[in-house]
This record gives structure tokens, sequence and C-alpha cells, in this order.
């Protein structure tokens, strides 16, 4: 049997005309500079296969993933892509990269021991990418490092294919760490001066030129994510979803909605309970508690509908009391899209955008809109 979401209607759209958009607008942005676009994470939960296309079709070369399984898939999808793996090298599988053609970042000195004996003994210098820590104490070479990391390249004639460092709180962009960090990249890039260098993810090419050096790394912004804390957002929407509504209740004052009684109704009111739950990605931190604790919300017609009580594995039950016309089982709600955006679900969350994007593969049906002229998306 087919899918009961299929049946009922509603599902997750993405649009690639504004994708593409997205990824000009901050090509544009980023000047002389080269404009990679980040795809980890199934391109942040819009489908790997459809939006790297769009992107490499958008102009797009340079790509990032997180795994080397990603990259494998991207390779796949975009043959003719220079992929980075930003885990960096896993143990005994150097030839595993080359074969697929993927450039590994690489972040501690064991990793780049492996890749140079690696390239030393195929006698070729197969890229990769060095990733040093400034301050944010995750993956990457330490700076008390640097003078080994260029001992080592000296030894072999290796030469890396870039160097780049992430920045910890460049989403806001008056931190001191901000700072911080950049002033001890500068260091890093003194000790490899014709080396190619990237620091800015959306949030540091948005918000400063200083930061562009020769690639910059978008992820969010490409999908319509907001990348810098508070300001308006101006990328395009992508994705937008929509889910029927099962049934429209009654429910009396002083009744309560939901797991664990955590909503009692202030009035007599309307609900309408949505197919659409944690298993959906529809986060149970969007789940309300009456006036303590505001949720999640959904639009109809343009009217914001807020959700009632916990949400369930399957169900979320709304308020539609306020909605003006007649709302009724089998019509479709806007959970993400122009009204209620993957933004504003977040900062209900206590989340970001990310997290909402990026968990949206549950089991309703992903649509593409809007697919540029040339891109085949499978």
């Amino acid at each position: 049997m087919a899918d009961t979401r299929t049946i009922l209607g509603g599902g997750i759209e993405i649009d690639l005309g504004a994708l593409t958009r997205n990824y000009q607008a901050l090509d544009r942005i980023s000047g002389q500079s080269l404009t990679a676009a980040v795809v980890k994470a199934d391109a942040y939960g819009t489908g790997l296969t459809a939006s790297a296309r769009t992107l490499y079709h958008a102009g797009a070369r340079f790509f990032f993933v997180a795994t080397p399984d990603e990259g494998v898939s991207l390779r796949r999808a975009v043959p003719d892509a220079h992929i980075f793996v930003l885990d960096g090298l896993l143990p005994r599988t150097a030839r595993d990269y080359a074969a697929h053609r993927l450039m590994p970042v690489l972040s501690s000195l064991a990793q780049l021991g492996e890749w140079l004996e690696f390239c030393l003994a195929q006698s070729q210098a197969h890229p990769a990418a060095l990733h040093f820590d400034t301050g944010m104490n995750r993956l990457g070479i330490r700076m008390q490092e640097v003078e080994a990391v260029r001992e080592m390249l000296d030894r072999s004639g290796f030469a890396p294919q870039m160097i780049m460092t992430h920045l910890a709180c460049a989403d806001t962009p008056r931190h001191e760490k901000n700072g911080m960090q950049v002033a001890f990249f500068q260091q890093i890039m003194r000790s490899f001066p014709d080396i190619p260098a990237s620091i800015a993810n959306s949030a540091g090419l948005m918000t400063s030129r200083e930061l562009h050096l020769q690639m910059v790394r978008p992820g969010i912004a490409l999908y319509g994510g907001r990348a810098v804390s508070g300001r308006p957002n101006p990328m395009a929407q992508v994705v937008s979803m929509q889910v029927p509504i099962l049934q429209v209740r009654s429910a009396r004052m002083d009744e309560t909605v939901g797991y664990g009684a955590t909503y009692t109704l202030g009035r007599d009111s309307r609900l309408a309970v949505l197919a659409l739950g944690y298993a959906d990605g529809f986060l149970r931190s969007l789940s309300s508690g009456g006036s303590q604790r505001r949720g999640g919300q959904v639009a109809i017609r343009g009217q914001i509908a807020p959700v009632l009580g916990r949400v369930s594995m399957d169900l979320v039950a709304v308020d539609v009391t306020d909605i003006d016309g007649r709302v009724e089982a089998g019509d479709l709600v806007e959970v993400l899209g122009q009204t209620v955006t993957a933004d504003d679900q977040a900062d209900a969350a206590g989340t970001i955008s990310y997290e909402i994007l990026t968990t949206l593969n549950g089991r309703f049906p992903r649509r593409y809109v809007n697919v540029p002229d040339g891109v085949e998306i499978d």
C-alpha cells in the first residue's frame, strides 16, 4: 500500500529556482573569491543529488561534504565536482578517497602523515586540504603544530590544495572570539604564503569582506536559513512543507490536550489534529504547555494556528478557533513556507534552522519545483 501521507496529500517542496538565486546572490557578494557549496547532511535535507546538480548548474565547482560516503554519492551526482571531505581522513582509507577523487580536509599530524605516505607510495600528489584549529576545539591541527606541518610538507614536496579554519561565533559578528581566530589564522597563513585559504561560512561571507580570502563556503544560507543572529534573513525560502488535517474537533474550556495533560484550554476551542509528529522531523521541543511554554505554529491560509500540547510521534494538535473560514479534514496546512519559516520554527524550538531542515527526513514525499533547464533530478 502507498504511504498514507502520500494518499492524504501534503509533503515537502524544494524550490530549486530559489536555491539557484541564493547561490548566485552569495557568489556576487564573495567577489573574486571562489564560492563553494556545502552539501553535507543530504544538502541540508533538500536532497543531495538534485541540490548539488542545481548548484553546479548555477556555477559551483567546489563542494564540501562531511563524510566520505557523502562524497561518493556526490561524485555520482556531479562527476566533475571538486569535493572536500570535512571529517578528514579515516585511518587506512587513503586509497578509497583517491579512487573517488575525494579531497580529505586533514585535521591532525597523523592524518597528514598517512596521506603523505600514500602519495609517496603512489608517486602522485593527490590533493587535500589542511584544517587548523584556531580556537573551536573540534577538529583541526593545533597552532603549536604548524611548524611540524611545515617540515613534513617540505620533506615530502607536497603542497596542500587549501588551508582552512572554522569560526566558532561567525553568526555573532561582534563576538570577540572572531577577531582572535582571524588573528591566529593570519599567523598560520604566513607559514603557507602561496596556499589558498578559506575561513568564511555563510555568516562570515555575509558580514565581512576580510573573511572572503580565496574561497568562501556557504551552507545554511544557500537553503534559505538565517545565517546571522539578530538580523533579517535576506535569503529566498527554499524549503516548504504542507501536511493534511486528519480531524477537526471541538473541546471545552479546562479540558487538556495531548500526552501528559500539559496544556489546559482556557476557552472553548476548535482543534485540528495534523498528520505530523516528531517522526517526520517536527521536533518534540515544538510542544506547548500553556502560557509558560509557547510552542511551534503552522499556518492556514496565511493565518497562524499555534501548537497545543505535546508533539507526539505521528500527531500534533493546533488551535484553529480564530481561523477565518471553514477548516476541515483534508485541508493542507503550512508547516514551513512564507508564513512560518524554518527560522520561526527553530526559534520556537530553541534551536537553529540547520536542525529543522536536516531532520525533515520522515514520511512525507519530497517534490522539486522550478527545476532549472538542463538539471536532472532523478
